[in-house]
């Protein structure tokens, strides 16, 4: 009994061992079967590993990156998104640093009209051999003067008429009292009555306001005078020293973005001015038949009613029909219903020829803005300047429009002088021989013609205006 361990011990070793041959010969086989079928040979692996996949396995692929995962179109999106908002940030914040400096910003484009306007008198005294100064001073007292002289004018015409206004338009108003009681609205007398006296207790309720108003009223003509004194010591600068200061901008930009800078400036200046002096022209045409219609229907206040005209022909569409309804309203209440039929007739007609005749024809298409975007422009400088940046707008909106036109065609390798001697001098693109002669008005050269430098008509220009 005591031997039968040691031989079952034998027995299992002996198992054991045909076991590890028996699987020796199973993993053989299999290694055979394989290198038969083409299939590389895969090593057993140690102990303790794991083995390797079988060859029958699918292919797993790598986790793409996370952007690629995104699609395209969000991709582009989210580009253009963020840019957006760095955009408007910054349009956010300029426009409360205009808010708070918004006096100081209304004179000085104001008095940049007022030179678009006035230049052209300048290079014309300094090319007949008047010094740049005195022709500077000239011009200027000549243009504030003849301004003044219109304003005082007006004025005059005002307390001379106003006494006959009054009587006028109190009898209007009871002549439209009689014309509501005998009309087919049945309006009785007793309701015309009780309108006005809930328009004079108005008036007794808001006195505080109405003089509050009147106060503010003083502060905003202590604010215009301010205005306007910086407006008329900008324009003398810019009407003596237009070129150095614009010289003295260029140095602002970068050295890269330097060239298309100096190339759009003289064609921005040379679109101002001509949408100032088209404007003007346009504004006394209107003005003009607009006061004679007034003058021959026997309406009181032609002249200062032409001179509002006049100036609402600055805040294109919203002035005109301001200024034109103000007209029909003092025909309606100085005069009759057919009268005021009239103005009306005369004001639409004026406004027709200007805007299918006058206006294509002395602004032409350089300044041609759509009326969509007139409109909001209007809009949206009334909303941020009041009047003033309603006046500002459309003007901004033209140089705009060519300053982005000009330098996606200077990206684009499109301009004009875009040739071999491109490295003119940037300081002598000055606004100054923009407003003598333009170059962005110049003709393409011919092929023909031999190609020069961007800037050497304007510095050719500049220095015969000098």
């Amino acid at each position: 009994m005591s031997k039968v361990p040691g031989w079952l011990g034998q027995v299992g070793a002996e198992l054991t061992r045909i076991g590890e041959r028996l699987e020796e010969r199973r993993a053989e086989a299999e290694r055979r079967a394989e290198a038969e079928a083409g299939e590389p040979a895969v090593p057993a692996p140690a102990d303790g590993a794991v083995p390797p996949p079988p060859a029958y396995a699918p292919a797993v692929s790598a986790r793409p990156e996370p952007v690629e995962a995104i699609p395209w179109g969000i991709r582009v999106a989210a580009e253009a998104g963020w840019r957006l908002l760095v955009l408007a940030g910054t349009l956010w914040v300029l426009m409360h640093v205009i808010s708070a400096v918004q006096l100081v910003v209304l004179a000085f484009v104001a008095a940049l009209l007022i030179t678009a306007l006035l230049q052209p008198t300048v290079a014309w005294l300094k090319r007949t051999g008047v010094p740049r100064g005195l022709a500077t001073a000239l011009t200027a007292v000549a243009g504030f003067v003849l301004m003044g002289l219109v304003g005082w004018f007006v004025v005059w015409q005002v307390m001379e008429n106003i006494d006959d206004l009054s009587h006028r338009v109190t009898d209007g108003i009871e002549e439209l009292k009689s014309w509501l009681l005998n009309s087919p609205f049945h309006v009785t007398e007793d309701q015309i009555n009780d309108i006005a006296k809930n328009l004079n207790d108005f008036v007794g309720s808001n006195t505080e306001a109405i003089t509050s108003a009147g106060l503010q009223g003083v502060t905003v003509m202590v604010e215009f005078l301010t205005g306007m004194f910086l407006a008329i010591f900008s324009t003398l600068f810019l009407l003596y020293d237009g070129s150095k200061i614009w010289q003295w901008t260029l140095k602002l930009v970068p050295a890269q973005a330097r060239e298309g800078v100096a190339g759009a400036g003289p064609r921005a200046w040379h679109t101002l001015t001509a949408y100032v002096r088209g404007t003007v022209l346009v504004a006394l045409i209107d003005a003009l038949f607009i006061g004679l219609g007034l003058y021959f229907l026997d309406v009181p206040l032609a002249v200062p009613l032409a001179v509002c005209i006049f100036l609402g022909a600055f805040v294109p569409l919203v002035g005109a029909v301001v200024s034109g309804a103000l007209a029909v309203v003092v025909a309606l209440v100085t005069q009759d219903v057919f009268t005021a039929l009239m103005v009306l007739l005369v004001v639409l007609g004026v406004q027709q020829i200007e805007g299918h005749v006058l206006q294509p024809f002395i602004l032409g298409r350089a300044v041609r803005v759509h009326p969509l975007a007139v409109v909001l422009a209007v809009a949206v400088g009334g909303l941020v300047a009041g009047i003033g940046g309603a006046v500002v707008a459309v003007p901004l909106v033209a140089v705009t429009n060519t300053v982005v036109g000009y330098l996606r065609a200077y990206s684009q390798g499109l301009e004009p002088h875009h040739a071999p001697a491109r490295a003119a001098s940037a300081a002598a693109s000055a606004p100054e021989p923009a407003v003598a002669g333009g170059p962005a008005s110049s003709a393409t050269p011919s092929a023909a013609a031999p190609v020069s430098a961007p800037g050497a008509d304007s510095a050719a220009r500049a220095q015969e205006s000098t």
